[in-house]
This record gives structure tokens, C-alpha cells and sequence, in this order.
């Protein structure tokens, strides 16, 4: 049975992430997503919060094959114990290459049994990224067309409406 690793923040998961998610689970038997507990970046969503955001975008997407656990520590670690054989990464532009060839790199000199795979979403969605929809959300923007519906409105209720209704201001 071959056992594909989809790690990331998913801070939080965005049509982006999901395409590249649904294309990896055709591609192998099992998908696991694994929810990186110590990233560098300060998550607005709990870990318990990410975990069931992504639980419930695969269950609506249909992916049966797909499970989500969280993690710490070296991502070549946690694939041997999952016994995963493959790292799946998204790529949206050149500009997340760079980065993404250095830490497969890096991963294949920890642990030469994983390999680094590398999927691009389609085209419309290459533009998506988690700080990019939170921050458009902080300003009471519509993200309802670059995220799941259930992580829209948890997005809403985690920030409220940032940026008042002009309808509502009076000089």
C-alpha cells in the first residue's frame, strides 16, 4: 500500500490546498495530512481547529482515503513512523520553489527512503494562500470563493468583521 504525506500549517486550509489534496489521493492508496503543531508562524486557528477544518473539507470532498494528524518535530521522522514513502508539497509560483527544493533536498540527506513530490493547484487557484485570505478577511473582504464554506464562516466567527459596514458610518 503506498502512503503519500501532505504537511503544512493549513492556517487554514484553502481551495488551493484541497485541489492539491484531491489530486494526491488519486495518487496514492492512503493520503495523510499532517498538521504541523510546531511551525514558525503564529496560527490564528488551534490545532484541534485546523485538524477538523481539514477533517471536514476531505469529508465533503469525498477523499475517503484521507486521514489528518498532527505532528512535531522532523517531517522525515514522523513519515518513517507513518510509513509513508512519499512528501507531497504544493507549488504555487517559482517563487515557492526555491524554498521547497532546499527542504527536499534536505529531507532526502535525513531520510533518502522518502521522496519529495511536488503538485501545482490549477491555475485559478495559484494566487490562494492562507495569510493572503486571512488578512482579507481581517478587512471584511468575501473569501467565500477561496476557501471551503464551513472555514469561511469559522474564519468569520474566529476574526468577526473587521472593517465596519460603510452603510453603517455616519459623518
Amino acid at each position: 500500500m503506498r502512503k503519500g504525506l501532505y504537511p503544512g500549517s493549513f492556517d487554514p486550509i484553502t481551495n488551493g490546498h484541497l485541489d492539491v489534496l484531491q489530486r494526491a489521493a488519486r495518487l496514492f492508496d492512503e493520503m495523510v495530512v499532517a498538521v504541523a503543531r510546531d511551525n514558525q508562524k503564529q496560527s490564528l486557528f488551534s490545532m484541534d481547529e485546523r485538524v477538523a477544518m481539514i477533517e471536514e473539507a476531505a469529508r465533503a470532498s469525498g477523499l475517503t482515503n484521507v486521514s489528518v494528524r498532527p505532528f512535531e518535530g522532523l517531517l522525515v521522522e514522523f513519515a518513517a513512523r507513518e510509513g509513508a514513502c512519499a512528501v507531497l508539497r504544493g507549488l504555487r509560483a517559482v517563487s515557492d520553489f526555491e524554498f521547497e527544493f532546499q527542504m527536499a533536498l534536505m529531507n532526502r540527506k535525513l531520510d533518502n527512503r522518502v521522496e519529495t513530490l511536488f503538485l501545482t493547484p490549477q491555475e485559478e487557484l495559484t494566487y490562494i494562500s492562507s495569510r493572503i485570505v486571512k488578512e482579507i478577511a481581517r478587512l471584511g473582504g468575501d473569501i467565500r470563493a477561496f476557501v471551503p464554506a464551513h472555514v469561511a464562516e469559522a474564519l468569520k466567527r474566529k476574526l468577526g468583521n473587521a472593517r465596519p459596514d460603510p452603510a453603517s458610518v455616519t459623518s
